[in-house]
C-alpha cells in the first residue's frame, strides 16, 4: 500500500492541473455562451419605428413583365437587377385634415439602390449617395414628398429596386406619413447605422496611429505592427469606398477595398495568432491568399467576377479567420489568464456571432437584413484599447514597484555605504596620524636626534662649551622647525617662509651676511590647499640647506632670495624659491653633484631628494672662477614648486 501511495502522488500534481484547466475551460466557455446570447437576443431586437398606421406592406410586384402581390420585407432572388429592375406599386391615402402637415416616405432598409416616385414624381434616388448603397451598411433614407406632388386622399408610390450584388436584393417595410413622426425613427437608425459607425472608425484610425508609434518604439514586439496595417486597411475601408453601381473612373480603387475585407481579417488573425505567442512561419503568408485573389480577380478582371469571388473568398475567410481567432483567445485566456486575453475573446465571440447572424440573413433565413458584423468590430476595437490600457497600466505598476524596490535597495546600499565611509574614514585617520607619526619620528631623529648626540659626544670628551653652544643652537634650531611645520597655514606657504626668514637672519647675523629678500609678483606664491606638513619641512630644510651651504663653503657677503609666481607653458602657475650668494661658487659635475667635497656632494643630493618628495624640480647653478676672470661669482639655487603636491610621500625618487 505505502508503494501505490508513494506511486500515487506524483500523479497528484499532474491531475490537480487538469482539474484546474477544466475548470477554467468550463468558465470560460460558460462566459462566452453568455455573451453570444446576450448578442443573440440583442439581434433579435427591433428599433423603435413610426406609427403602425403609417406603415406599407402589401406592394405590387413588376418584373420581367410578370406582376404580382408580395408583402414587405421582399427578398429578391436576384444578385443583379440593373436594366429591369423590380418595381413596387402601391396606393397610400393622405387624410384632408393633414394636408397642413409635410409628409414623407421612410426607407429603414434596402439593398443595394431605391428610387422612389410619388404621383409620377421621383423624390428620392439613392444611387446618388455612396454611402447609402453599401451592402454592408444598414442606411436608411427619408425623403420628404413636395406640397405641389402631394394630393388628398388617394396618392401612389413606385420604388425600383436596384440590384448590383454581390448579394441578393432587400427591401424593408416602408412608412409613408406626416414627416415629425416618422423622423424621430430615420434618426434613431442614422445615429446607430451612420454616425456610431463613422466615430468607431475615427477610433480605429486613432489606434492605429497610437500602434504604430508603438510598433516604431518597439520593432521587436510585430504584433503592434501588423495590428496597426489591420486598422489602417479598415479605416481605408470605412472611409474610402465608392459607388458600387456600375463602371466609374475609380472602380479599380474599389476592388482594392473590397478585397481589404479579407486582408483585414487575416492580419487581424495574424495579431491573435502573435499576441499568444506564436511565432510567424513561412506558411503565414497562406492567410492573405484569398485577399491577393480578389485583388487580383478586380484588376484584371471586372466587377461582377468579383462581386461573384467576394462571396466565396471574402466571407468564408472572414468566418473562418473568427473562428481560429476564438480558439486562439481561448487557449492563450487559459495559458495565461489576464484581463487583455479575456477581453479579446469576448470581443471575438461578440464578432463571431453577429458574423453567423449576418450570414443567416444572407441566405434569407432571418426575417429581416441587418448587417452588425462590421458595428460589431467596434467591441474589438473596445477591447483592444481596454487591453493596451490595462498592459500599460501594470507596466506603470510593475515600474512603480521596481522603483520602490530600487528605492529600498539604495537606501540600504546608501546605509552600508554611511558604515563603511565611516569606517574607512576612521582607518584613513588612523593611518594619517601614524604617517604623522611617523614623520614626526623621523624628523626628530634626522635633526634633534643628530645634535643631541653631537652635544652627548662633545661633552664626553671634555671639548669646550662653545662648541657644545653651537650644537644646542642646532638641535633648538631643528626642534622650532619642526614644530612650526605643525602649524595650520591654510595652504599658504608664505607664512611658513615668514618664519624661515627670521630664522635665517638670525643665522647670517653673526657671520656679517646680508640677506635680501625680494617678492617678484604681489602674491608672492600661490595658494596650495592641499599643502600639508610634511611639505612644509621638505622645503624648509631645503632652503635650509642652500644657506648653511652659501655660510660654510662661499664665504659670500650677501644672499638674495627670490620669490614669485611663474606661468607654465601648459597655462597653470606655480611658485618659484631662488636662493643665490655672491661667493666663491664651485663646479658641478654632469650627474648634478658638487665637484671635490664629498660633504658637500652629499648635501646636495639631501636636496635633490627632498625637492623630488614634494614634486618640485631644482635647478643648481654656480661658477667656480673668480671675478680676475671676468665672470661672476655665486652659486644659485633655483626651486619650482607644482602646481598641485603629492599626496603622500611615495614621490620620495
Amino acid at each position: 500500500m505505502n508503494d501505490h501511495a508513494d506511486d500515487a502522488q506524483p500523479e497528484l500534481p499532474g491531475r490537480e492541473r487538469r482539474r484546474l484547466q477544466s475548470s477554467r475551460l468550463i468558465q470560460y466557455l460558460l462566459l462566452q455562451a453568455v455573451i453570444a446570447g446576450g448578442c443573440v437576443v440583442a439581434l433579435l431586437q427591433s428599433l423603435p419605428g413610426p406609427p403602425a398606421q403609417y406603415q406599407m406592406t402589401a406592394f405590387q410586384l413588376s418584373q420581367a413583365g410578370i406582376e404580382r402581390a408580395v408583402t414587405l420585407p421582399y427578398f429578391s432572388p436576384r444578385r443583379d437587377a440593373m436594366n429591369d429592375p423590380p418595381r413596387f406599386s402601391a396606393q397610400f391615402v393622405r387624410p384632408s385634415g393633414e394636408a397642413a402637415q409635410p409628409w414623407s416616405v421612410f426607407l429603414p432598409r434596402f439593398t443595394n439602390g431605391v428610387e422612389v416616385s410619388v404621383n409620377d414624381v421621383v423624390i428620392l434616388d439613392s444611387r446618388r449617395d455612396p454611402t447609402a448603397n453599401r451592402p454592408d451598411r444598414n442606411t436608411p433614407a427619408i425623403a420628404v414628398i413636395p406640397a405641389s406632388v402631394l394630393r388628398d386622399g388617394d396618392n401612389a408610390i413606385s420604388i425600383r429596386l436596384f440590384i448590383w450584388g454581390p448579394i441578393t436584393g432587400f427591401l424593408d417595410r416602408i412608412w409613408v406619413g406626416p414627416d415629425e413622426l416618422l423622423r424621430p425613427s430615420y434618426d434613431l437608425r442614422t445615429l446607430v447605422f451612420v454616425t456610431l459607425p463613422v466615430v468607431f472608425s475615427s477610433w480605429q484610425a486613432i489606434l492605429a496611429v497610437i500602434l504604430g508609434i508603438m510598433w516604431v518604439m518597439r520593432r521587436h514586439e510585430a504584433a503592434y505592427g501588423v495590428l496597426a496595417a489591420a486598422m489602417a486597411v479598415g479605416v481605408g475601408q470605412a472611409f474610402l469606398q465608392t459607388p458600387m453601381g456600375g463602371e466609374t473612373p475609380l472602380s479599380k480603387l474599389n476592388v482594392i477595398l473590397i478585397s481589404s475585407a479579407p486582408i483585414e481579417s487575416a492580419l487581424v488573425l495574424t495579431f491573435a495568432l502573435l499576441f499568444s505567442g506564436w511565432k510567424w512561419q513561412r506558411y503565414g503568408w497562406i492567410l492573405f491568399i484569398p485577399g491577393v485573389l480578389l485583388a487580383l480577380a478586380g484588376l484584371f478582371g471586372n466587377q461582377a467576377m468579383v462581386r461573384a469571388l467576394f462571396l466565396i473568398l471574402a466571407v468564408p475567410m472572414v468566418g473562418i479567420s473568427l473562428l481560429i481567432m476564438a480558439i486562439v483567445t481561448a487557449r492563450s485566456a487559459l495559458r495565461r489568464p489576464n484581463v487583455a486575453s479575456l477581453l479579446l475573446g469576448c470581443a471575438v465571440t461578440i464578432m463571431l456571432t453577429c458574423w453567423i447572424a449576418d450570414l443567416l440573413s444572407v441566405f434569407q433565413m432571418t426575417p429581416n437584413r441587418i448587417f452588425t458584423a462590421r458595428l460589431s468590430y467596434s467591441a474589438m476595437l473596445v477591447a483592444i484599447g481596454a487591453g493596451l490600457t490595462w498592459r500599460f497600466a501594470r507596466a506603470l505598476n510593475q515600474v512603480d514597484g521596481f522603483a520602490g524596490r530600487l528605492v529600498t535597495q539604495v537606501r540600504e546600499a546608501e546605509e552600508k555605504l554611511k558604515v563603511s565611509f565611516a569606517r574607512e574614514e576612521e582607518r584613513a585617520r588612523a593611518a594619517a596620524l601614524a604617517r604623522e607619526r611617523t614623520r614626526l619620528m623621523r624628523d626628530l631623529h634626522d635633526g634633534l636626534g643628530g645634535q643631541l648626540v653631537s652635544i652627548v659626544a662633545l661633552s664626553e670628551r671634555g671639548n669646550g662649551s662653545a662648541g657644545i653652544g653651537d650644537a644646542a643652537r642646532a638641535a633648538l634650531k631643528d626642534l622650532r622647525l619642526v614644530i612650526d611645520s605643525m602649524d595650520d597655514i591654510g595652504g599658504d606657504l608664505m607664512l611658513a617662509l615668514g618664519s624661515w626668514r627670521e630664522r635665517a637672519m638670525a643665522q647670517l647675523r653673526p657671520h656679517d651676511i646680508a640677506l635680501d629678500w625680494r617678492a617678484v609678483t604681489p602674491q608672492g606664491l600661490p595658494v596650495h590647499p592641499e599643502l600639508r606638513p610634511w611639505h612644509v619641512i621638505q622645503i624648509v630644510r631645503l632652503l635650509d640647506e642652500a644657506v648653511t651651504n652659501a655660510v660654510k663653503h662661499a664665504n659670500a657677503k650677501r644672499i638674495t632670495v627670490r620669490i614669485e609666481t611663474l606661468a607654465g607653458t601648459d597655462g597653470l602657475e606655480r611658485g618659484c624659491i631662488t636662493v643665490e650668494d655672491d661667493g666663491k661658487g664651485f663646479e658641478i659635475t654632469s650627474d648634478g653633484a658638487a665637484a671635490g667635497a664629498i660633504k658637500a656632494a652629499r648635501g646636495l643630493r639631501n636636496m635633490r631628494s627632498r625637492a623630488a618628495r614634494c614634486g618640485a624640480e631644482l635647478e643648481l647653478s654656480s661658477c667656480a672662477q673668480g671675478a680676475d676672470h671676468g665672470t661672476d661669482q655665486g652659486t644659485r639655487v633655483r626651486l619650482t614648486l607644482p602646481h598641485r603636491f603629492p599626496d603622500s610621500d611615495g614621490a620620495a625618487g
